[in-house]
């Protein structure tokens, strides 16, 4: 096991392991013991009392984070001709179709998101070894299979999520920057949270809400009070 840096035994000194935090008071904290040189993503890893092999407790969503992500989003809109322009103003950073999707069968996939139209996902199907195991197929459930192609676009690079619980019951999301101020960074997660929140299976029986804790990369986890959430 690799000793811990001076700063990484400060940080865990600044967390008290027996303690639920309030999310505001958490998101202050996170800021603080994050001292890595660059910019750090902030995550919530949310505990859900959901059996998620059971197709009516898989919970899935999308939220738009009111603060963005901080992250440049890099948006690939696989259109025809007629909405490349509408795509192109809306912020893609690549517009195309036929020679995008002979780049990604070469094994391209240098995007973070790809917006796409009912009826190109047909010529998507093939790709789909590619695209799945890396979150990139579009998905009408997380508005990225749309004929708005100009909203979605713009939706992603604003700041729109999408998430899903894993097998083992969590939901893992990036919600900002630790160089958000504390707020944001609250502001962010409180949105996620309530969203989680809305979607509630009716099949969920017990807590839905185990545990949330927020960290950074490579941050100590700090555990945050549901009530405050609520």
């Amino acid at each position: 096991m690799a000793k811990l840096t001076k700063k990484q035994k400060e940080a865990i000194a600044k967390v008290d392991k027996n303690r639920v935090y309030p999310l505001k008071e958490a998101s202050a904290l996170v800021k603080e013991i994050t001292n890595v040189k660059f910019d750090a993503s902030v995550d919530l890893a949310v505990r859900l009392g959901v059996d998620p092999r059971k197709a009516n407790q898989m919970v899935r969503g999308v939220v738009t984070l009111p603060h963005g992500t901080g992250k440049d989003v890099k948006v690939l809109a696989l259109v025809t001709p007629d909405k490349e322009a509408d795509a192109k103003e809306a912020g893609a950073d690549y517009v195309g179709l036929d020679e995008y999707l002979q780049k990604i069968k070469g094994g391209w996939t240098d995007v973070d998101v790809i917006v796409t139209m009912p009826s190109v996902m047909g010529k998507l199907g093939p790709l789909g070894r590619i695209l799945g195991p890396r979150g990139l197929m579009p998905n009408p459930k997380t508005g990225t299979v749309t004929m708005d192609v100009a909203k979605a676009v713009k939706d992603v690079k604003g700041g729109k999520i999408d998430f899903k619980v894993d097998k083992t019951g969590i939901i893992h999301a990036a919600i900002g920057k630790a160089s958000f101020d504390a707020d944001k960074i609250a502001g962010n997660a409180s949105e996620l949270l309530h969203t989680i929140i809305k979607l509630k299976p009716t099949t969920a029986k017990g807590t839905y809400i185990k545990s949330i804790y927020m960290s950074s990369t490579m941050s100590p986890s700090i555990a945050v009070d549901e009530k405050s959430v609520v």
